[in-house]
């Protein structure tokens, strides 16, 4: 029975990576190296993880607004209408087929001049006068910036006499969407800049001061991943915490946006909450961890 349990364990080992326990060490090892420097950094953690949690707010606030009013435009641009002013005795079931086969028509509504002039004495006073209003086809368009190039293709049918639609707004619409995703590029490279000036910094001076040791470590010829990679660890837990911090405030301001939609009565999209938490994160550690690795090249020789 012994004999036959011995074969067994034997088989089993053979299995076994036979360094799978000096990984673990060494996995260990990183760790204890990624504390110590965060350590011996001292009190700094603490300015150094407010000021990424700023930094991140920042960004989590002007992405997330951005989000929100670029869906607003978007949806207040597209009830934006081209009326379609059509000839005397002009078909208006062709004509409107005709238009909803062009690219970037959201829909069409057909206003007979009857009921338009019933629906203008009803708002203002008129004389008792012949009805000189036309038939209307009010044409939805699926987007803002699509308005030009529907109106010309509207110009082209022979059986509308003339088209009109509130271009100033269209354009403040237009340029306000224009300026939100200049604004959020901007706050993006900022962000990226000051994350990495701030990591960079940091990282350095600890390997400043752990500069006789690190010397020590390469005499006794340790492996240059095992140096480096203690530091990027120690940059991407800056990035994660501060990041963390930073997802607070930007669920703070998710409820004021629920309220602006609201307002509009416009529905929020599901996805663009989870989606600026993320964006968060990623930036944090990605841009964390990648300034701790650009200091390390800077400041140590490996």
């Amino acid at each position: 029975m012994t004999s036959i349990y011995r074969k067994i364990k034997d088989k089993a080992k053979e299995h076994i990576p036979k360094d799978w326990f000096t990984e673990i060490r060494i996995s260990y090892r990183i760790l204890i190296e990624t504390f110590k420097g965060i350590y011996q950094t001292g009190l700094a953690n603490i300015l150094i993880i407010t000021t990424m949690a700023a930094i991140l707010t920042i960004f989590g606030w002007i992405f997330r607004i951005t989000l929100s009013t670029s869906g607003i435009v978007s949806e207040m641009g597209s009830v934006l209408q081209i009326s379609a002013y059509l000839k005397p005795n002009a078909d208006v079931n062709a004509t409107t087929r005709q238009i909803r086969e062009f690219e970037h028509v959201k829909g069409t509504d057909f206003i007979s001049r009857e009921q338009a002039w019933v629906e203008l004495k009803r708002e203002i006073e008129m004389p008792d006068v012949q009805n000189p209003l036309p038939d209307t086809i009010r044409v939805k368009v699926d987007k803002p910036e699509n308005i030009d190039g529907v109106l010309e293709e509207l110009k082209k049918v022979e059986t509308i006499e003339d088209t009109s639609y509130a271009k100033d707004l269209v354009q403040k619409f237009q340029t306000f969407n224009h300026i939100i995703h200049t604004a959020t590029l901007f706050v993006v490279v900022i962000s990226c800049i000051l994350t990495i000036t701030v990591i960079s910094n940091t990282i350095g001076l600890v390997i400043r001061s752990r500069k006789d040791e690190i010397e020590i470590m390469q005499l006794m010829g340790v492996n240059d991943w095992y140096i480096k990679f203690p530091f990027v660890l120690q940059g991407a837990i800056y990035g994660f915490v501060g990041a963390l911090l930073a997802v607070i405030p930007v669920n703070i301001l998710e409820g004021y946006l629920i309220k602006l939609h609201a307002f509009f009565i416009i529905p929020i999209q599901t996805w663009t909450q989870p989606l600026t938490i993320f964006s968060v994160l990623f930036l944090g550690i990605a841009f964390s961890a990648g300034a701790s690795y650009l200091s390390i090249k800077k400041h140590l020789e490996v």
